[in-house]
Order: C-alpha cells, then structure tokens, then sequence
C-alpha cells in the first residue's frame, strides 16, 4: 500500500478509536469525522485487498470480431480497436478435446454460433497455456458458454468438488441426452487426457 494511503488509514483509524460512540448524539461533528474516517479507512482496506489479489478487480469488456475457432472451447477475436487477433477460451466450461468423441461436433457447433460474429469480451485471467479466460456474448446470445453447456458441447468447468458455473444447463442437457450426453461414457476432458494424453 503506498505511504499516503497507510497514513490517512492510521489517522481515520485514531479517529475512529478517539470518538466514543455515545458521544454521537451529542456532538454531530464527531459523528461526521467519524463518517469520513470509516469512509478512508475502507478505502485503504479495498486497496489492500487489490493489490493483494484478496480480490478480483472488475473485468474490463471490449469488443472484436471472430476471426478462427480452434476447437469447442477456444477462439480468436480480433479487436475492433485494432491490432492482431487474440486467442481466448471461454471461461467456466470445458469442451471435448479434438480428437475425442464429440470434440469435431463442439467445433462446429461454435463455429456456426460465433464466427465471423461480433462479440463482447470480458475476462483478464490467463489459463496455463497463456489463453485469456473470458466470458464472450453476442447481440443476440448474453453467454455463449452457457449455451455450448445447454446444448451438450461442453461440460460446467469443475474445481475441485465444485459443479462450476453451469451445473444447471449440463444437468439439463444430460438428462435431456443432447450433444455428448448422448454418447455412452462420456469422458470428461481432463479424464481423457489423462488417459489418452493430448491430442496431435
């Protein structure tokens, strides 16, 4: 935390401890220094708590068109602003590899749905292999993810015993038997490449 910003938290902190609390009703002029004391003191502690990544700042969104679909999870956006397209996967799900059962299927599926498509971008983490993780949406679809999952493309990315963010659309495309969840032994992604290494 810079200097100023732990010397104003110290200060409004003193203050805060200074003012009794049944001092308030009688005296509204501790009652406003301890309101812009409070006030300081949070701010200091949302900017601990950014710089220390405790918490996630807003992601910013930006727009661009879909230049190239790898495969049912990943894509290439070029910026409207300009510059080279930029190569991101859509965040919370998980698609077939390429050579797994389904893994053509979900490309194409993607392909139709986003390619050559305008699309809004939100994300600012990167996966291991340095992919922006994002959250892409069109004018006429809010979450493409959510909808890969709906229509049995992908799988709700898991973290541990967590269903991940679209456990309700694959339960609804499982027990509907849409896309892979109409193929025996489904396998999820990680398990196939445990399995099966990846693919070439």
């Amino acid at each position: 935390m810079p200097r100023a910003i732990r010397s104003r938290a110290r200060t409004a902190a003193s203050t805060i401890s200074a003012e009794p609390l049944h001092a308030l009703p009688f005296f509204p002029e501790a009652a406003c220094r301890r309101a812009a004391a409070w006030r300081v003191l949070l701010a200091a502690t949302a900017c601990v708590l950014l710089s220390t990544g405790s918490i996630a700042a807003p992601a910013r969104g930006w727009q661009g068109q879909v230049t190239h679909v790898t495969d049912g999870d990943t894509v290439w956006v070029r910026p409207a602003r300009g510059g080279a397209p930029r190569k991101l996967r859509l965040r919370g799900i998980d698609a077939p590899e390429s050579c797994q059962p389904h893994g053509a299927v979900a490309r194409r599926a993607l392909a139709a749905r986003l390619h050559d498509q305008p699309v809004r971008v939100r994300g600012r983490q990167r996966d291991d292999y340095q992919r922006l993780l994002a959250r892409v949406s069109t004018p006429a679809d809010p979450d493409v993810g959510a909808w890969l999952v709906a229509q049995g493309h992908a799988w709700s990315y898991r973290q541990g015993r967590r269903a991940g963010p679209y456990a309700r659309e694959e339960a609804q495309a499982r027990a509907a038997g849409r896309g892979l969840w109409a193929l025996p032994g489904a396998m999820e992604p990680r398990l196939f490449r445990r399995s099966h290494g990846p693919c070439r």
